[in-house]
């Protein structure tokens, strides 16, 4: 729906017809000129790229009149399109009309000025999405969604919307954000000094969820395939460039996939993704190449040629150990490789993504189904150039008394987990997911090197002013 006689900028620049009236409305970027013109360029957030609006100041327009068409201010002009005199684009509005919407006063504006950090751009986030910089990282992260529920719609897979409030922790690391209606000076006690949840709300301890996957094996194991895409939070205390306290994820949950077929659907997936990428969103991708990293399109169009690597977690710590780099975190087997290890793998080693498979249990979830060996577990993560892990997933473990034993090997608490073992209790079948962080993939996709730079409001520790 278009608002009336309105024509967005990203419509217009595909024109190749001029002569027409037409009208724009949007945000001044920049405002040049002489005594006998001004230039305006405006953008309304449909597009990187601006149209720019010419002011006859001899003939139409008065300085007086443009006083307040600054840099930040929102207007609505209505003139001829013309083809441009000037190089960037093939075409101009001569403007007629003008409607001052909402001034911006440049002494105060914070964004009057170009050149600014994306340190500083972080603190004034309400404003920062006015950039062209954060404008082609919302339109990408848009797209990005868009192509999530297509593939998944696409491919037979049903959307499944998993609790953000849970009294389980799925991944047994214990960093959940509390969620309680309790008074915090002087909560109820029972016997022994402990806070009493069972006066609570939910009259349970419960938190904010740190993954959607229990759950989606629940509706998996009804319907087949499903996933999850929502949001999720980790109270872990990491003012690092990676992680987020609220991020995205995308599970998807699927009955009688083994580990073989899961990562064929990993890579199938986030190939797709990116195609989608480079095929929708093409100008905001040539400008984040040209500011940010100039090698970021040649990347995501070779990672779509590629085949990925199917590589054993023992062999890949053989070829980290044999590698001879002095890496910051010694390599021997059964430790959780780092960043720097999964990157060496891929950009080093094999040159292109690497699908690590059967790591040790010891350092794995509960939940991932044990090999015949008793040591490793079908995990399987999906690492990437630049990012190291972008998808982390297993086949699951279907066996009850499996499953149970580990849980009681980890000293977990079954009383919060007993739906979860009804599934292996009454008519298991073998299934296999997996998850990604929507803001990790975005990294990749953007080129952007802090995480905090492809979400509108990052929640990190001590942050969370809008």
């Amino acid at each position: 729906m278009k608002t009336p006689g309105r024509i967005k900028i990203s419509e217009l620049l595909q024109r190749k017809e001029t002569g027409q009236e037409v009208t724009v409305k949007g945000w001044v970027r920049t405002k040049r000129g002489n005594k006998n013109v001004a230039f305006v360029a405006l953008n309304d957030g449909s597009t990187v790229n601006n149209i720019q609006l010419v002011f006859d100041l001899q003939n139409s327009f008065s300085e007086e009149q443009l006083k307040e068409v600054t840099t930040g201010a929102c207007l609505c002009a209505t003139g001829q399109l013309a083809q441009s005199q000037g190089s960037g684009q093939p075409i101009e509005i001569q403007a007629k009309i003008i409607e001052l919407y909402g001034a911006a006063n440049p002494e105060t504006y914070p964004l009057q000025k170009k050149g600014h950090t994306l340190e500083f751009l972080r603190e004034i986030a309400h404003l920062r999405p006015r950039t062209n910089t954060f404008g082609a990282v919302l339109r990408i992260r848009h797209a990005m969604a868009f192509a999530i529920h297509k593939y998944f719609n696409d491919n037979g897979f049903y959307y499944f919307h998993t609790p953000i409030i849970t009294a389980s922790d799925a991944e047994g690391a214990g960093a959940m954000f509390q969620v309680t209606t309790l008074e915090a000076g002087s909560p109820p006690r029972a016997e022994g000094g402990a806070i009493d949840y069972s006066q609570d709300f939910f009259g349970k301890h419960t938190s904010l969820t740190v993954s959607g996957q229990l759950e989606g094996e629940l509706g998996a194991m009804a319907l087949g395939q499903i996933y999850t895409f929502g949001p999720t939070f980790r109270a872990e205390n990491s003012n690092t460039p990676r992680h987020l306290a609220e991020f995205w994820m995308i599970e998807p949950e699927m009955a009688f996939y083994e580990i073989k077929e899961n990562m064929d659907l990993a890579e199938d997936f986030i190939k797709y993704l990116i195609q989608y990428a480079l095929d929708s969103c093409m100008d905001d991708l040539k400008f984040l190449n040209n500011l940010y990293d100039k090698e970021l399109i040649e990347r995501l169009q070779s990672v779509c040629s590629a085949e990925f690597v199917r590589l054993d977690y023992t062999e890949g710590v053989k070829i980290l150990e044999a590698s001879g780099e002095k890496f910051e975190f010694p390599v021997h087997w059964g430790i959780d490789l780092q960043s720097e290890h999964e990157r060496y793998l891929v950009e080093k080693h094999f040159k292109k993504p690497v699908i690590l498979t059967s790591y040790p249990k010891d350092i794995k979830a509960f939940y991932m189904k044990q090999n015949e060996d008793g040591k490793t577990v079908r995990a399987m993560d999906v690492l990437f150039p630049k990012i190291g892990e972008i998808i982390g997933g297993s086949q699951r473990e279907e066996s009850f008394d499996k499953l149970k034993a580990r849980i009681d090997e980890l000293k977990m608490d079954e009383s919060t987990l007993w739906w979860y073992l009804d599934t292996r209790r009454f008519g298991a079948a073998p299934h296999s997911g997996f998850g990604l962080g929507f803001e990790r993939l975005l990294l990749f996709v953007t080129g952007m090197g802090n995480i905090r730079d492809v979400i509108p409001f990052p929640r990190t520790p001590r942050s969370a002013e809008f």
